[in-house]
């Protein structure tokens, strides 16, 4: 029987790839017979992310890129298509916040620094546009593909203190949706566009937010478990089952959705 949730040879390029999600990521569809593209700002740690994967009988290479910079996209896909010849997926999960954008407790939105608020739009929003429009061109040509984007539970709802991050990721499910129609009715229904909301997850980004220098949580950290009813962080490997079905032919006629994965934040209310 046809195995739908397999992604078996299918080439899957992943930006962002060497942090704590994307390795993630890379790992789980190398284990499952992918052959995985990781792209990462830090060549050192994607070619380091490739050997590990090489190593435990993986197919996975690694280049450098800059997902803001369109140059840099358009050489790796030349490299990705001449080594692979296809593209099948494209996870968009490079992203991240700053200081700046963000708004602590002693501040106020009028505290706000415009060029941080810029970098973080440009690189949550602009950094899922840019490698949409240089990788996605392999799709239209084969006239089928699956791209995946990084939402956030910030982008269903304002929480305090993330008030740039937030305004990208909202951002980023409106560009969901609109390239579901986009690359469907000028491309063919092959071509699909959905997204993933992740809820809290313990990040290198997030990490001194959420906890002390003593492993302890931050007030911030227990006031969200308090909003949370499995009442703990995710871990990286459960975004893994929604990842695959985006991936695979489980969800042939899934386009412009948003799947939460947030151990039910987002529905909890008292």
């Amino acid at each position: 029987m046809r195995n739908l949730f397999s992604v078996g040879d299918r080439v899957i390029v992943i930006t962002g790839a060497a942090g704590i999600l994307g390795s993630a990521m890379v790992r789980h569809f190398a284990e499952q017979g992918a052959q995985v593209v990781v792209l990462d700002r830090n060549l050192e740690a994607g070619e380091r992310l490739a050997a590990e994967v090489a190593a435990e009988g993986g197919r996975a290479a690694a280049y450098a890129t800059d997902v803001l910079d369109r140059a840099s996209l358009a050489e790796n896909h030349v490299e990705i298509m001449d080594r692979f010849g296809r593209i099948d997926v494209l996870i968009n999960a490079a992203g991240g916040n700053m200081p700046g954008a963000t708004i602590p407790p002693d501040k106020t939105f009028f505290d706000l620094d415009p060029e941080a608020v810029r970098k973080v739009v440009d690189l949550n929003l602009f950094g899922t546009i840019l490698p949409t429009m240089v990788f996605a061109r392999a799709m239209t040509e084969r006239g089928e593909g699956s791209i995946i984007n990084i939402a956030s539970e910030s982008a269903l709802r304002p929480l305090t203190r993330v008030a740039g991050y937030g305004a990208a990721k909202a951002a980023v499910v409106n560009f969901t949706r609109y390239m579901c129609g986009e690359l469907a009715t000028k491309f063919g229904a092959g071509l699909r566009v959905n997204a993933i909301a992740p809820g809290f997850f313990l990040t290198e980004q997030n990490r001194t937010l959420l906890t002390n220098p003593d492993g302890s949580l931050t007030p911030r950290a227990r006031t969200i478990l308090a909003h949370t009813p499995f009442g703990r962080f995710g871990e990286p490997g459960e975004l893994l089952g929604t990842l695959q079905w985006l991936a695979s032919d489980a969800s042939r006629f899934v386009s412009g959705t948003l799947t939460v994965i947030d151990g039910g934040f987002d529905a909890f209310s008292i």
